[in-house]
């Protein structure tokens, strides 16, 4: 991996659950790190919604390895959203690539 496939400055975050005062919880989006990492488009496809069009569309954001990243977790960049759907880890532990979902509305 060289280190000028790593270009993409993002933001490793992790929901935190507050109580809302009515029985049940809101999630807010903690950051726990920057990283640079490289994004690759997979696939994209285009559905209605509620309110319009969405469009969906998955990459694999590779970055350094790190030992706490998981499914539960978000990847942020210039204001788009990266939900991590899994993480894959390579074998000599020096970077991990999260297959991600993007969705935008129309």
């Amino acid at each position: 991996m060289t280190v000028g496939a790593l270009r993409v400055r993002l933001t490793l975050e992790e929901p935190q659950l507050s109580d809302d005062g009515g029985g049940g919880s809101t999630v807010t989006w903690v950051a726990v790190t920057t990283l640079w990492g490289g994004l690759r488009v997979l696939s994209s496809r285009e559905r209605a919604g509620t309110g319009g069009r969405i469009s969906q569309v998955t990459h694999d954001v590779t970055i350094r390895h790190r030992g706490n990243v998981g499914p539960h977790m978000r990847l942020t960049y210039d204001g788009r959203v990266f939900s991590i759907l899994a993480v894959l880890d390579d074998e000599r532990r020096n970077r991990l690539v999260c297959h991600c979902r993007e969705e935008v509305r129309a």
